[in-house]
C-alpha cells in the first residue's frame, strides 16, 4: 500500500496503521469519489477510537485537499492512510472482513446488524485476528466481486422507505457500535459537580420536612398524612437529590417556619 505523509504519497510496506491483530478494525472505503467523504470518515473514525484508514482508488487521487479540509482535527488519520489499486490488495492481511451492503444480490451471505457485526468483530479481535470493514462508493455501494471476498455483509435497519446513508455517516454507525461494545459508560450518570445525597441525609431532611409539616397543618386530615408523606418522599427520590440540594431545601424549610403568619390555619390536605 502507499501512505500519505506530509502532503506526499510515498511506497513501501511498512504498514502505516495498526499492526495486524489489533483490536480495532481497518475501515476500507473502495473507489470513495469525493474527498469530503473521505475526510468526514475520518472525523467519524476519530470520534469512534479506529485509525486504519484504506483506500481503494479513489477517484480523484490522493491526497486530496478537500479531505484534508474536512478531517477538521483528524488529519492523523489521513496522514496515515493507505492507497491501494484493488480491494483484493487492501483486505489481503486481514483474516475478517464485513461488507456494508443495502442486500446481497445473487449470492448467500450471512447477514448481520451493526450491533451484531461489532460483537463479531471485537471477538475475533480478541483471538488476534486482523478485522475489517469494507464501505463502498458513494453512487453505487460495493459491486458483487467485492462483497463476495466479505465473510459476511451488515445491513443497518431504517426506515424502508428511506435507508440510503452517506459514506461517512454509514462509517460512524458501525463505528459508534464497535466502539459502544468495549464501552463502560454508565447509562445514567449525574452530570456536574454534586455529590448524591446518602440516604441518611435523604431521610434526616425528610424528618425535618414532615415535622414542618405536621405543625403547619399539612398533614390533614390525619388519615391522608401516610399517603401524603409518601408523596413527598417519592417526589424527591425521583430528583436524585444531591447534598447540596438537601442542604438548600433544609434551608426553604427553616425560611418558611420563621416567616409562616401566625393566623394561618390547616384547611382539608393542608389547603
Amino acid at each position: 500500500g502507499r501512505r500519505y505523509a506530509g502532503g506526499v504519497v510515498t511506497g513501501g510496506d511498512a504498514p502505516a496503521g495498526p499492526a495486524v491483530g489489533s483490536a480495532r478494525p481497518a475501515v476500507i472505503l473502495v473507489e470513495p469519489q469525493l474527498g469530503q467523504n473521505i475526510g468526514a470518515t475520518a472525523r467519524a473514525m476519530m470520534n469512534c477510537g479506529l485509525t486504519d484508514l484504506r483506500l481503494v482508488a479513489p477517484r480523484d487521487g490522493w491526497p486530496n485537499e478537500a479531505a484534508v479540509a474536512m478531517a477538521s482535527g483528524a488529519d492523523t488519520i489521513l496522514e496515515t492512510a493507505r492507497v491501494f489499486d484493488t480491494t483484493a490488495a487492501a483486505v489481503g492481511d486481514l483474516t475478517y472482513v464485513l461488507a456494508t451492503t443495502a442486500r446481497p444480490r445473487d449470492m448467500a451471505k450471512t447477514v448481520l446488524t451493526p450491533r451484531r457485526a461489532a460483537a463479531e468483530l471485537r471477538a475475533r479481535a480478541a483471538g488476534g485476528l486482523a478485522t475489517g470493514v469494507l464501505f463502498g462508493p458513494e453512487r453505487s455501494g460495493l459491486t458483487n466481486p467485492d462483497v463476495v471476498r466479505a465473510d459476511a455483509v451488515i445491513q443497518v435497519p431504517l426506515n424502508p422507505v428511506f435507508s440510503s446513508l452517506n459514506l461517512a455517516q454509514a462509517v460512524l454507525l458501525v463505528g459508534y457500535e464497535w466502539y459502544q461494545a468495549g464501552d463502560d459508560t454508565p447509562d445514567v450518570t449525574l452530570a456536574g459537580d454534586g455529590v448524591p445525597a446518602a440516604l441518611e441525609k435523604r431521610e434526616y431532611f425528610y424528618g425535618r420536612l414532615e415535622a414542618a409539616l405536621t405543625e403547619s397543618g399539612f398533614l390533614f386530615p390525619e388519615n391522608l398524612a401516610p399517603t401524603i408523606k409518601r408523596n413527598l418522599r417519592n417526589l424527591f427520590n425521583r430528583a436524585a437529590l444531591t447534598e447540596q440540594e438537601v442542604s438548600t431545601l433544609h434551608g426553604v424549610v427553616k425560611a418558611l417556619l420563621k416567616h409562616r403568619p401566625a393566623s394561618d390555619g390547616p384547611g382539608p390536605g393542608g389547603a
